[in-house]
């Protein structure tokens, strides 16, 4: 038998069929085979993990970069880093709050030129929808970006205006025509208000749940219209899965995501002044937590992903009306969704099919989501009973603003491997674009 490049052992190997013990061989990028745990293979390298667990890379699919434009938010380098410190090997970038935003062609090589060489995972893109650039959505699908992120309610960045009136179905229609995806911010502007007020609750109050209700309500509607393929993005309100479930049971080609703020933390929690938890839409109740969750276990959401939208402390003045709206935890949404999803009974089969596999299937990212012969060899040796106590200064985040400083959360990421490689400091990621005819 010819050598292996890596075989890497555990006992508690996470595949798509679930958990086995497995010897995953590693040839090139790729891995070339799964054999039983214990099984004689020739290697240039070998670990074994013995009863630590063995996971899939993580595909986040809702990274805000920033880069360029706002690189003091964050950037390639140092979100890459996060990321495969937080056991994630694939990012998909939101065409904003970088500037230019991704809504051209010219957009989108200016935001090739500023990764480059800065990954140190591997990298995909969404494009943007706004008012007036219909005509560039075909060419950016044709340079490779995974589909189009808009908004049915302002964006909080005046660069990266709303779809209003009937601006969202021509995009639909448009994107329908070529097959693509349309990924979703579903609030409607009509439900919501200006805070009545610089604490919390005022916040919670100016954006409803009904809000992500109605709109969810009316996209469903123009996605049945059209025969687009559209995603909800950050789920927060429980009050849309009524709506998403049954839209699904009808065949309209709908699925939706939550995050790990909505699925770990709770608007009792709180503090006053901590705007480090403030985003868009909210987080809510603890009883509406506890339906989020019902929801992901019914597949109603199907992937939990970060929306980590980080921005600079000066941004996150303690009054919520004012305060940038963004969480940042792309380093920590393992450990964060892990926490709470064993302590309600879930595995981390489960875990990996919510922030794997089905965030890679969403975005069409080949090779990507599990691990299996032929997939890259993106794996994440993984302790789940360590308990790691969240120090933002000692996050990899360009700016040390997390809700989730001073938690101690389950679980430790040891070592990630990106296509074979250990990230060890030095960027070997690459940018996922494919030209389509």
């Amino acid at each position: 038998m010819t050598p292996f490049d890596l075989v890497v052992r555990s006992r508690r190997t996470v595949t798509p069929e679930g958990e086995r013990a497995a010897a995953v061989a590693v040839r090139g990028e790729k891995i070339a085979a799964l054999y039983d745990y214990a099984a004689p293979l020739p290697a240039a390298e070998e670990v074994d993990l013995r009863d630590l667990v063995l996971l899939p890379g993580l595909v986040d699919t809702h990274v805000h970069v920033n880069e360029p434009g706002r690189t003091h938010w964050e950037g390639f380098d140092s979100a890459t880093r996060a990321a495969a410190a937080g056991g994630v090997t694939t990012i998909v970038d939101m065409p904003l709050n970088s500037l230019p935003p991704t809504v051209s062609c010219d957009a989108l090589d200016a935001k090739l030129r500023a990764a480059a060489g800065k990954c140190h995972v591997d990298v995909a893109f969404w494009g943007g929808a706004v008012p007036g650039n219909v005509k560039d959505l075909a060419p950016l699908h044709g340079r490779g970006v995974r589909g189009f992120k808009c908004f049915m309610s302002p964006s909080g960045v005046e660069e990266f205006p709303p779809l209003a009136g009937g601006e969202l179905r021509l995009a639909l229609e448009e994107v329908a025509g070529f097959g693509g995806l349309m990924i979703v911010h579903a609030e409607d502007p009509e439900l919501l208000a200006e805070p009545q007020g610089p604490g919390y609750a005022a916040f919670l109050a100016s954006r409803p749940g009904a809000s992500e209700r109605s709109a969810v309500a009316r996209l469903v509607r123009l996605a049945e219209e059209t025969g687009c393929r559209v995603h909800v993005l950050h789920v927060s309100s429980a009050e849309c899965l009524e709506v998403l479930e049954a839209a699904q049971a009808r065949g309209v080609p709908v699925s939706a995501e939550t995050c790990p703020h909505y699925l770990t933390l709770a608007a009792e929690q709180v503090p006053e002044g901590g705007t480090a938890y403030k985003c868009c839409p909210p987080i809510r109740s603890e009883s509406n937590r506890d339906l989020l969750w019902d929801g992901l276990r019914r597949g109603v959401l199907s992937c939990v992903v970060s929306d980590h939208s980080p921005s600079t402390a000066e941004l996150k003045v303690p009054d919520f009306a004012a305060a940038w709206g963004g969480i940042a935890s792309l380093q920590l949404g393992l450990t964060a969704v892990w926490t709470e999803a064993a302590r309600r009974g879930h595995g981390l089969a489960d875990v990996a099919r919510w922030m794997s596999a089905a965030p890679a299937a969403l975005a069409g990212i080949p090779g990507k989501g599990g691990i299996a012969a032929g997939n890259d060899a993106d794996l994440v040796a993984f302790d789940p009973a360590a308990d790691t106590l969240v120090d933002a200064a000692r996050l990899h985040h360009r700016n040390p603003v997390t809700p989730y400083h001073g938690r101690t959360l389950k679980g430790a990421v040891l070592t990630t491997w990106l296509r074979g490689r250990p990230v060890d400091g030095r960027p070997h990621g690459r940018p996922i674009l494919e030209a389509r005819a």
